[in-house]
């Protein structure tokens, strides 16, 4: 053995042994929420792909639309600028009527209804992002939505009239339905559109309404589960594949966790976001039954508008649905 042939044993080995133990893939994540029960789940879900694979895949979180707003979000993901997204799916609605199926009010208006809405749209879902270079990892619920009015409501009457905070197609057309005039505003907009009385009613969640403190310009909230939307988390479907085997084994399994763990944490946020509100001097009356048999005939109304935009797919979905729900 010459001294090159040393040499070269020498170095190889200081090479081996300066190298680390293995190589760490970094992604970025998206997401247009601050601190509430889906940024926790993504906090944990992150922390369950770190433990599980030792570190061999990092995600940096950008959540509070602090690299990207809700609408450039999916779009970032499909082209490789983040790894992972986060976004409300109906706030896509334009893109396809199955993103905004979840925010048909009184299409499934309990938790045993939106899950089983899950189950039967969740294929659906999953195909369109596949076709867009995305990858599903999982989907949770935000808690029920209610009607927030500064004076009581005994009928959908009561709303008549009202400005109403309408934040997509579907709740301004249901604000037309009710005979009230839809007005959009953002929720970080609703506390001065209230001030200024460019609103005077709203639907959104006890969450939503803690995030606002509703307190300061409305005395009810009235729980009537409406809806609950999803927020879905993707990821870009070749950084994925890129991953070797383990890994994205791994992030799969913390995915599922991050599904169960979700769903939990929103049914938890509905009683505790409802205690806050009352603690703050709300009240929070039952709907009465005039009211509801009066919103479930609007529901059945936007529900049939939604069919009809959605095709041989939709009705196949409802009646997928329909049929799990007997």
């Amino acid at each position: 053995m010459n001294r090159w042939t040393r040499w070269a044993g020498v170095l190889g080995i200081s090479a081996l042994l300066a190298a680390p133990a293995a190589a760490q893939t970094k992604w970025v994540m998206a997401t247009p929420y601050a601190e509430n029960f889906h940024t926790a789940n993504i906090r944990a879900f992150i922390a369950d792909v770190e433990k599980a694979t030792e570190g061999k895949l990092a995600i940096q979180l950008h959540n509070n639309a602090t690299l990207l707003p809700m609408g450039q979000i999916k779009r970032g993901v499909q082209t490789g600028q983040v790894q992972l997204g986060e976004v409300l799916l109906s706030a896509y609605a334009n893109e396809d009527p199955f993103f905004e199926v979840d925010g048909v009010p009184f299409l499934a208006w309990t938790w045993p209804q939106a899950e089983a809405l899950n189950t039967a749209t969740e294929p659906y879902v999953r195909a369109r992002l596949e076709r867009q270079g995305l990858s599903l990892l999982y989907m949770v619920h935000w808690d029920a939505q209610g009607f927030y009015a500064k004076t009581e409501l005994r009928s959908v009457q009561d709303l008549k009239g009202t400005r109403f905070r309408a934040y997509n197609n579907v709740t301004g057309r249901m604000a037309e339905l009710m005979g009230a005039t839809p007005v959009t505003v953002q929720l970080a907009e609703v506390s001065q559109a209230f001030a200024t009385n460019v609103i005077t009613s709203m639907f959104t969640s006890a969450q939503s309404g803690v995030n606002v403190t509703a307190w300061d310009f409305t005395k009810y909230w009235y729980n009537v589960g409406g809806m609950r939307t999803r927020n879905a988390v993707f990821a870009n479907t070749r950084a994925l594949q890129a991953l070797d085997a383990p890994t994205r084994a791994a992030l799969l399994a913390a995915a599922a966790t991050a599904a169960t763990r979700g769903k939990e944490l929103a049914k938890q946020a509905e009683v505790v976001q409802s205690d806050r509100l009352r603690e703050k001097g709300m009240l929070l009356p039952a709907p009465s039954d005039q009211m509801m048999v009066e919103l479930k005939t609007i529901g059945e109304t936007l529900t049939g508008e939604w069919a009809q935009r959605a095709g041989p797919e939709g009705a196949q979905m409802l009646e997928k649905y329909r049929a799990a729900m007997q």
